[in-house]
């Protein structure tokens, strides 16, 4: 998927889990096979999980993922990973990996909640919660998502550039061009998850069951996390998450969710990293 990323090997995350926690070298290792581009995946025993980080990036990360994790657990009232401890480099691993506790459940490419009102109400009180957590003065850091769009236009081109042939890159330009245009709305930066997609979400009953992936955890427009209406809802329930949540135009214009359905139509798969 990315230019120089690592194959983490079973054997290799064996050896590093018995060398740095022999106390759970007996359970065992299985790999967790989703859609996920960022981390290696692995199943420990009943109640762990396992990431591996498949790009070099800043040291910090993973311990600053975790710290997230610990900042976002039992905040709601919805299952979030717990951190549990960081791995260090060792042979065939050159970066901290961590361990957090494994959540049960599907995630919503394997279930789709989208025509439930009630899974709606669930996501629109999880982001509530989230967005109730002191940002401490914390503002966007710049990195990833959660700033203005136009500072996204360099990727941008590259992604449409790359997508001829694959999408209707005339369409999906001509409505970037407006979107980039968008004032930002008034709110200041909250507390936001920052990837309420549907690898990260779990689903039971057409229910919210827990949210994945918490490592993002941090200040961001107050627009980022209604992310999950266009990746997760049908009209009817998206319009129900937007009054719960308050949602002003300026924050998600009505049509923003064509964007996304430009993009993609399908679910498949399943990720927990």
């Amino acid at each position: 998927m990315h230019p120089g990323q690592l194959d983490v090997s079973v054997g290799v995350v064996r050896r590093l889990v018995d060398a740095q926690f022999p106390q759970w070298r007996t359970l065992p290792l299985t790999p967790v096979r989703g859609v996920g581009t960022v981390n290696a995946l692995f199943r420990l025993g009943p109640g762990l999980t396992l990431r591996f980080p498949l790009r070099p990036g800043d040291p910090a990360a993973v311990r600053n993922e975790a710290r997230a994790a610990g900042e976002l657990l039992g905040r709601t009232r919805f299952p979030t990973p717990a951190p549990v401890a960081v791995g260090e480099p060792g042979p065939g691993y050159p970066w901290p990996w961590s361990v957090q506790t494994w959540l049960p459940g599907r995630t919503a490419f394997e279930v789709d909640a989208g025509n439930s009102v009630p899974f709606a109400e669930d996501l629109a009180e999880f982001v509530l919660g989230v967005r109730a957590i002191d940002a401490r003065g914390r503002t966007f850091d710049g990195a990833g998502r959660g700033g203005c769009l136009a500072d996204s236009d360099d990727w941008m081109r590259t992604c449409l550039s790359r997508s001829v042939g694959l999408l209707d890159v005339d369409a999906l330009r001509s409505r970037w061009e407006t979107f980039r245009e968008l004032p930002r709305g008034s709110a200041p930066d909250v507390t936001s998850h920052r990837d309420l997609i549907p690898g990260n979400v779990l689903v039971a009953g057409e229910r919210l069951a827990g949210v994945l992936d918490v490592g993002g955890l941090g200040p961001a427009d107050p627009a980022l996390d209604l992310v999950a209406a266009w990746h997760l809802l049908a009209a009817g329930p998206r319009a129900v998450f937007r009054a719960a949540l308050g949602v002003p135009d300026d924050e998600q214009p009505p049509a923003a969710g064509k964007f996304a359905r430009l993009v993609t139509d399908r679910r498949s798969g399943a990720s927990r990293g």
